[in-house]
């Protein structure tokens, strides 16, 4: 299954969570789009819930469905730490998830986009993969000939905060991943455990 590329707000819409974190998409039409959308939101079965959990988290982050699942087979084999959450630190430590945490991109969406037009650097060297793995205390920023980019300058000014696990240098144009996240930093409208007991089924 290929990366969904189709209208977000449609899709936050759909699964009743807003992908972009702005909160944009279910201000006004909080209801799955479509003729029945105000009314088309049942009572799900167990797998249905499993499913539709595991949608939140695989369309927030923006993978498809094999990237997906191979992060959740790596995070099996953490020793420390429960699976679910082992698994959202893994997806936070991907590089255009923390160029958006940065603030250097107002959507993970245009954090990729930056990533793949090789705008962003990774202890001063360009890196042009999303999926990066960043370390904590690495250095995320912007190359020389890209810190005049409207779009970075004008996600920089409009950021209204950083998460606590990480530092950024509005001059400087970088920051990193100071740390680990605790699960209480990251998505409260995620049961983790729902997509954990999804995958288990299935493997």
């Amino acid at each position: 299954m290929s990366r969904y590329t189709g209208p977000s707000w449609k899709q936050s819409r759909r699964l009743g969570i807003s992908l972009s974190g702005t909160g944009k998409e279910l201000s006004r039409r909080p209801y799955a789009p479509g003729q029945h959308g105000p009314n088309s939101r049942g009572k799900k079965s167990e797998y249905g819930l499993q499913m539709a959990e595991k949608q939140k988290l695989r369309f927030t982050y923006g993978l498809n469905e094999r990237q997906f699942r191979n992060m959740f087979m790596r995070a099996s084999k953490i020793k420390e730490g429960k699976h679910g959450v082992n698994f959202m630190i893994l997806l936070e430590r991907r590089l255009d998830n923390v160029v958006y945490r940065l603030g250097l991109a107002t959507t993970r969406r245009q954090a990729r986009q930056l990533v793949n037009h090789g705008h962003v650097t990774v202890d001063g060297k360009r890196v042009d993969i999303p999926s990066y793995e960043v370390e904590v205390g690495q250095v995320i920023g912007i190359r020389e000939k890209s810190k005049n980019n409207s779009s970075i300058k004008e996600a920089v000014e409009s950021a209204l905060g950083r998460p606590a696990f990480v530092s950024f240098d509005d001059e400087k144009l970088e920051g990193s991943l100071s740390r680990l996240p605790e699960r209480e930093e990251l998505n409260p409208e995620i049961d983790e455990a729902l997509v954990v007991e999804y995958y288990n089924k299935l493997l």
